[in-house]
């Protein structure tokens, strides 16, 4: 099933030997390649007004996965733009992520597991000392990121691997919370959140309605609701606040 090949790649990119096995690279040049699981850009809404884009890209290769994003916002003389990129081992725990701000001014982060901690080091300006920051987080964390809506599809991943069951070709998906620890380096907070599957869903988008996985995301700052299209590909994301991410 065309699906299934699908779930199969994604579901690499979180580890899930179970599911990968039939389709693992059958000379050393595809195993050295990297492939493109996903990319394409967000528009985010407020009160149904665009005011930002968000355009990403994942790759994944033997080493590891690289998850890439560029978040733009220009609402009248005020301008945002930002960068990250995420690097992730082959079973998914973090190995580097950093983002940088160049407006409306100039900030950078980098995150690293150190031991038993996270150590994200921070630098305001050019002329500006780094400083650090430890968490007492292990490298499994997921990072979710302010205006990064692409770690919202990796986390979606990882519920996927770890929650669902592959059964005869279609995934299983309990109708519970799930649990996982998450780190915000905007925020400079680490947080507990949950994803709960609550079934297929009927959205219209593009003036065409389709049938969706429905999600949501729950933590102490908030919910978000999210839907997955059926090759598991984040397609719509909605906050509880009226905010919401559609895949353009």
């Amino acid at each position: 099933m065309k699906n299934l090949r699908i779930v199969v790649a994604t579901l690499a990119f979180a580890g899930s030997v179970a599911l990968v096995s039939s389709a693992a690279p059958k000379d050393k040049d595809n195993a050295k390649a990297e492939k493109l699981v996903d990319s394409g850009s967000f528009t985010v809404l407020m009160s149904g007004v665009r005011v930002a884009t968000e355009t990403f890209s994942i790759q994944q290769g033997a080493s590891g996965s690289t998850i890439s994003s560029q978040f733009k916002s220009a609402q009248g003389e005020q301008v945002a733009e930002q960068s990250s990129e995420l690097q992730l081992t082959p079973s998914a725990e973090l190995r580097k992520y950093e983002w940088k701000a160049t407006a409306p001014e100039k900030v950078s982060a980098t995150v690293l597991p150190n031991d038993a901690f996270l150590v994200a080091t921070y630098t305001l300006g050019a002329d500006n000392k780094p400083t650090a920051q430890n968490f007492l987080l292990p490298a499994s964390t997921s990072i979710l990121d302010d205006f990064f809506f692409i770690h919202r599809e990796v986390l979606a991943w990882k519920y996927l691997a770890s929650a669902c069951k592959n059964e005869k070709g279609n995934l299983n998906c309990p109708h519970q919370k799930v649990q996982f620890g998450a780190l915000n380096p905007h925020a400079r907070t680490s947080m507990s959140v949950t994803i709960e599957f609550s079934g297929k869903d009927r959205v219209a988008l593009g003036g065409a309605e389709r049938e969706l996985s429905k999600f949501v995301l729950s933590s102490e700052v908030g919910d978000w609701t999210f839907w997955l299209d059926d090759q598991f590909k984040l397609v719509r994301l909605r906050s509880d606040s009226g905010t919401e991410v559609i895949r353009d």
